[in-house]
């Protein structure tokens, strides 16, 4: 279960951004292994003067359309799913709003299974046995 920050100037309209989320969720089903009711996006849209980035870090020319993804997620997926799913976005949010790839910035926060609680308090991700030997432990 990722959750996902999306992040961007203001000023795109309401189906702009749905595309982006929509777009960052299809590739995470293509390619990360997520199921597709596992949807959970925050978007946060920011005045220009409080979205600050360098246009050509790493001679990558960006404009003001940069947006920042943000996906924080378990550690189980490895360094080809992560390039699979790069590559998958840049071709999808390219086509659908119309995207540069240039502008197109992820970052991957990855953590364990037991930082994950859904609610009812308990870790979502651990089964009773997993709580039991822990506290062997």
């Amino acid at each position: 279960m990722p959750l996902v920050r999306i992040s961007l100037i203001k000023g795109k309209s309401a189906a702009y951004v749905r595309s982006i989320a929509d777009g960052v969720h299809r590739a995470l089903v293509e390619t990360y292994d997520v199921p597709e009711n596992d949807r959970f996006q925050l978007i946060q849209q920011h005045d220009r003067e409080e979205f600050l980035y360098d246009p050509d870090y790493l001679n990558i020319h960006r404009t003001d359309d940069v947006i920042f993804i943000n996906i924080i997620a378990s550690r189980t997926r490895d360094t080809a799913s992560k390039q699979a799913f790069y590559k998958a976005l840049a071709g999808i949010l390219s086509q659908d709003p119309g995207l540069r790839p240039e502008d197109i910035m992820v970052i991957f926060s990855p953590n364990d299974r037991d930082d994950w609680s859904f609610g009812l308090g308990l870790a979502s991700y651990v089964n009773d046995s997993e709580h039991v030997a822990g506290a062997r432990r």
